[in-house]
């Protein structure tokens, strides 16, 4: 059931004609989280893209990375915004011609699955989890962590009931008793911990190789026709980085990010503290677009293929990351 959804949202749409995405250059739409704070929204909410880029954004919300990949191969959507690393593994091994062309952000502490706090289930006894019933959101980084979670303590998986859930959704049903774990991010992560307790911390899971980041992507077609016009995009976000991380405005700035990203400041203010926003600088590196995002994006879908989610892996995922229209927007 799992594999028939991963499939079906990956190739949907990909034969789809994507001429049309930059066909009209006076507006293209762009992807992104609610409930997600990022600097980038900053300069969303300031115009500060419009204005750089000479067109209309339309800024459209998506619930998980899986759906942006489908508007993506329908050709709706020209810009993903923070995509989580595993849907955009499980688009480009089914074929869709994607491309990472930034890191978005790093958050391992933010990126987890919680236990229902009666099972009194932690990392000492996580056995116990074998036969309960799971919410996680399909083909997502929640979905990756949590493949790689249960192999590490040995549950099996074909004894869970495993339901494809948004983090919202997981988090109203955990709280009103209906599942035993549910797995998520954000807001959404915050609300599931009220009712339980996570079972690795992010530096746990991280000595593990379970590393959590987003990328920015884009269909390949896109990239190839507006190169130029990504880079502004890449441009604009990483100004916005740089000026969260200078730190002189950043109370000012957080007030504009919660609204835009329908939080309550203090909210945003404690999930934006367990991100980091990698400079252009740092993106370019080995450890990111330089090889290590490449190596990692190998690493997830070969998980994907033994847990049966996915049916095979690229040799290689390096044709799926994209440094140019970063290098030439960080000149």
């Amino acid at each position: 059931m799992i594999k028939k959804y991963l499939l079906t949202t990956a190739y949907a749409g990909i034969a789809a004609v994507t001429a049309s995405q930059a066909a009209a250059l006076d507006e293209i739409t762009v992807a992104y989280f609610l409930e997600w704070p990022m600097p980038f929204q900053y300069a969303k909410a300031n115009g500060t893209y419009e204005d750089e880029m000479g067109v209309k954004i339309n800024w459209v919300s998506f619930d998980t990375g899986t759906a942006m990949s489908a508007a993506m191969a329908s050709g709706d959507v020209q810009i993903a915004v923070s995509q989580g690393v595993p849907p955009f593994v499980v688009a480009t091994s089914a074929g869709q011609d994607l491309q990472a062309v930034d890191v978005a952000v790093s958050y391992s502490d933010n990126d987890n699955c919680v236990v229902a706090e009666a099972l009194e289930i932690d990392k000492t006894n996580a056995g116990e989890l074998n036969g309960k019933k799971v919410g996680v959101p399909i083909g997502t980084a929640a979905h990756y962590g949590f493949l790689s979670q249960m192999d590490h303590f040995g549950v099996d998986l074909s004894s869970l009931e495993i339901v494809d859930m948004a983090p919202a959704d997981g988090a109203a049903a955990f709280a009103q008793g209906n599942l035993d774990m549910v797995c998520g991010w954000g807001g959404a992560l915050r609300r599931m911990t009220e009712h339980g307790n996570i079972l690795l911390t992010g530096a746990e899971k991280e000595e593990l190789g379970i590393l959590v980041f987003d990328v920015t992507s884009a269909p390949s077609s896109f990239i190839e026709e507006e190169p130029e016009l990504l880079s502004k995009f890449l441009k604009v976000t990483a100004d916005a980085n740089a000026q969260w991380a200078a730190g002189d405005n950043k109370d000012d700035m957080l007030a504009v990010i919660a609204k835009d990203a329908g939080m309550d400041p203090s909210d945003a203010a404690a999930t934006i503290a367990t991100f980091s926003f990698p400079t252009a600088e740092e993106q370019l590196s080995d450890k990111w677009l330089g090889g290590g995002a490449q190596d990692f994006m190998k690493g997830v879908a070969n998980v994907f293929v033994s847990a049966g989610s996915i049916d095979s892996a690229l040799d290689s995922y390096e044709g799926a990351v994209n440094a140019d229209p970063l290098s030439s927007a960080s000149n």
